[in-house]
């Protein structure tokens, strides 16, 4: 693997990150104190200079209006767009949009690609992916309580969702529901389905407050209910059965999409940790940066990250080479390694700062509350841990199917 970075990545990373300094971090003070929609006007002219500058959907394909960037390409501008809360949306490359547009892309028919990814991708719309349920292990996907039954032209879907992400002010949301109850594979049970928000029956019962903050807009998680919402059966993704498989397509390239985005906060909480260390005394000519233990700090994160940053492109390259499937050990082992080194950058960060770390007058404070979820979605680390160890433990001939105490 060659670590240089891509030509076409090189060239954009340092005008991207003027761009992001220049236009975005001016108004994280103002999310933070005021909300989401208090900055919308605002962003929308950002993105409408980022357009200008040829820099929209850069993950998306070029032939329906993206810049066709390659996973590898895109990661490292994704670590730059992560160093603010702002950059990803600033782009139209954030999720949920960023993954159903790849698998609108790839399993959309022509129509519903005319009805629901131009505008997404145009970005005149936002999206959501409805999937996670309040009374079923977010852990165990095949576990969905959610039907969608066939009435003659229509699926008729009732059940209810929850950490629905961007739901309020959504167009639609792409929902996985139960199809085939009676497959004995619980993986071919769920189906996906595209439905219009403002089709009678859904419903956001609220946006869930997540430590402390229920958020709104894109920055929310939502409870939907969904009581008997009928959609043509043409709005079926892909075909009956296919819900996890399209699942994992979406997964696959959106684990590295967040792991770099981690890295960029973490990239930002770092250069945030060294200023605040060099710069506050402790006492007269006593600078916080003169004490072993903030050395210690700044020395165990610059190593973690320069270690994930690695962990992460690689597993780009191996994607890009073998696809989703033949680089799921390293999807894997991204997944729950990036997270833990953002939790405890984050932590050194804040701990540096001390109080004024756990304000918002730094974006130390929003990425601690918000980040920590990191851990748990798109697969907890024990499941993803689970997975790769029992990968890894075949290939020396642990035999997995065996009853315990019969070896």
């Amino acid at each position: 693997m060659d670590f240089s970075v891509p030509a076409r990545s090189a060239a954009l990373l340092a005008p991207i990150r003027a761009f992001v300094e220049r236009e975005l971090f001016p108004l994280e003070r103002e999310f933070a104190a005021h909300g989401w929609a208090h900055i919308l006007p605002t962003l929308h002219q950002v993105r409408a200079r980022v357009k200008e500058r040829g820099w929209w959907a850069p993950h998306f394909h070029a032939e329906h209006g993206g810049m066709g960037l390659s996973l590898l390409e895109f990661a490292f501008l994704s670590e730059e767009l992560g160093r603010s809360p702002l950059g990803h949306y600033a782009f139209h490359c954030n999720a949920p949009d960023v993954g159903n547009m790849e698998i609108l892309a790839k399993f959309g028919t022509p129509e519903q690609q005319a009805q629901f990814l131009q505008p997404l991708v145009q970005g005149q719309v936002r999206s959501c992916f409805s999937m996670t349920e309040p009374d079923n292990a977010g852990s165990n996907p095949a576990w969905l309580s959610t039907r969608a039954e066939v009435d003659g032209d229509h699926y008729v879907l009732n059940g209810r969702k929850w950490f629905t992400t961007g739901a309020d002010g959504a167009a639609f949301a792409i929902v996985m529901a139960v199809t085939h109850p009676e497959s004995d594979n619980p993986y071919t049970r769920a189906s996906q389905l595209l439905v219009p928000t403002a089709t009678p029956g859904f419903r956001i019962v609220r946006n869930i407050s997540v430590m402390g903050e229920a958020g709104e807009g894109l920055i929310s998680h939502s409870e939907v209910d969904y009581e008997n919402v009928r959609v043509p059966r043409a709005n079926l993704l892909g075909g009956e059965g296919m819900g996890f498989v399209i699942a994992q397509e979406r997964l696959g390239p959106g684990r590295i999409h967040h792991c770099m985005r981690w890295l960029g906060i973490c990239e930002r909480a770092f250069e945030l940790m060294c200023t605040r260390a060099a710069q506050r005394e402790l006492s007269p000519g006593r600078p916080l940066g003169t004490r072993g233990a903030v050395q210690t700090w700044v020395a165990e994160s610059r190593a973690e990250i320069n270690a994930a940053r690695l962990m992460v492109l690689h597993a780009a390259w191996k994607i890009d080479q073998d696809g989703s499937h033949g680089a799921r050990d390293e999807i894997a082992l991204i997944k729950f390694h990036v997270a833990n080194v953002l939790q405890r950058v984050l932590d050194r960060a804040v701990q540096v700062h001390g109080a004024l770390g756990l304000t918002d007058d730094t974006p130390l404070a929003y990425w601690y509350r918000h980040e920590r979820a990191a851990r748990i979605y798109d697969g907890p680390d024990e499941v993803h841990q689970a997975s790769v160890a029992k990968r890894i433990l075949a290939r020396f001939g642990l035999k997995t199917g065996a009853k315990r105490g019969e070896g």
